[in-house]
């Protein structure tokens, strides 16, 4: 199965000439910009935002929408894998300790594993996803 964490999103044209962003996947997400290009950066950020936030908070990562037609928004390559990672622990009802001792690895590196503020080495990461018989795909598109 391929999991992609590419989430639509709904552009609104203010009055002001600006843009605002929201999530229909992420109550919580919302974001703006003055122009269209800084509406759709922000719209990265914002969704970053609350990825990390919902992990923080052990809440659930809703799988994305389908975007029709829509324009999307993607996590950082480092933060999907943070991602994933958090989800395999929860798909698995695998507990962060429980987890280190298969690993072989103290507890506090998974907390940083799993930490979206903590700069973690993407080849960790893969590792840390291979003990789930997942592997890390990244692919390269063109910017919007």
């Amino acid at each position: 199965m391929v999991t992609r964490y590419s989430y639509p999103i709904d552009l609104h044209k203010e009055r002001d000439d600006g843009y605002s962003v929201t999530f229909p996947d992420f109550d919580e997400a919302f974001t703006d910009g003055n122009t269209l290009a800084e509406a759709l950066a922000e719209a990265a950020d914002c969704l970053e935002e609350a990825l990390a936030g919902r992990i923080a908070r052990r809440e659930a990562i809703p799988a994305p929408s389908p975007a029709k037609g829509r324009p999307t928004a993607v996590p950082g390559a480092v933060l999907a894998a943070k991602v994933a990672l958090y989800e395999a622990l929860r798909e698995q009802r695998l507990s962060n300790s429980a987890f280190a001792v298969s690993m072989g690895i103290q507890e506090s590196e998974v907390r940083r594993m799993l930490d979206p503020r903590h700069t973690t080495k993407i080849g960790r990461l893969e590792e840390a996803l291979a003990s789930f018989r997942k592997r890390l795909v990244i692919t390269v598109e063109e910017a919007a």
